[in-house]
């Protein structure tokens, strides 16, 4: 008994250290790009801040290749779980819209010798897995509610970079990009004024008799 206990508590340690150990594509990305930059500063006179880009810019073209990635894959997720067309639209809109915003921060990350995440980030991914087991109107508002919440955030993101950023490229592409977010999110919250109104009861209503 005692060696199966020890069999088990062995096997869960694993388990454990195992999937706390498991790769985030998105760290190592800004782990990687930190490192470049501070070689490229330690190796370069008289550098042009504006052709180098900061950690933060950086960190900045991470987070948005990561953010794309997930808009296109949630928007497929769309086209087999939600039950109303404008949703699924929607999500149809997120994989044209963001699968070419993500080729564009490709080609600006290259341009840069910057690395870019090739999958979403663990609690990216927590989020999805979370999202897919809904189905049908619950999951028409959960994802709605998600890309409300996503594009505000990228919203103050992009205004960020595009106010602070150093890099001339990294800050052009986020203030490009503004106008594309703010129409996504108007369109998200016209549809929640939609899919999260909770139908009233169509049953007649039954008199009740006087005394």
């Amino acid at each position: 008994m005692k060696k199966l206990f020890q069999y088990y508590y062995i096997s869960a340690t694993f388990i454990l250290l195992f999937s706390c150990g498991s790769p985030d594509s998105v760290k190592d990305a800004k782990k990687e790009n930190a490192e470049k930059i501070d070689s490229q500063i330690n190796s370069t006179a008289n550098i042009d801040s504006s052709k180098v880009p900061s950690k933060a810019d950086a960190d900045f073209l991470v987070n948005a290749a990561s953010g794309a990635m997930m808009e296109v894959q949630l928007g497929e997720l769309a086209q087999s779980n939600a039950r109303n067309q404008r949703v699924k639209r929607f999500g149809s809109m997120m994989i044209k819209d963001h699968g070419e915003g993500l080729e564009k921060l490709k080609a600006l990350a290259s341009s840069a010798n910057l690395t870019l995440p090739d999958s979403i980030s663990r609690s990216q991914q927590k989020e999805k897995d979370d999202l897919k087991k809904k189905k049908g109107t619950a999951f028409d508002q959960a994802y709605i509610d998600m890309m409300i919440d996503d594009h505000k955030k990228d919203i103050s993101e992009f205004e960020r970079e595009a106010t602070n950023g150093k890099h001339e490229s990294i800050k052009s592409l986020a203030s490009d990009n503004l106008k594309i977010l703010h129409t996504h999110l108007d369109s998200a919250t016209n549809i929640q004024k939609m899919v999260g109104k909770v139908p009233t009861s169509t049953a007649p209503t039954i008199p009740t008799l006087e005394k």
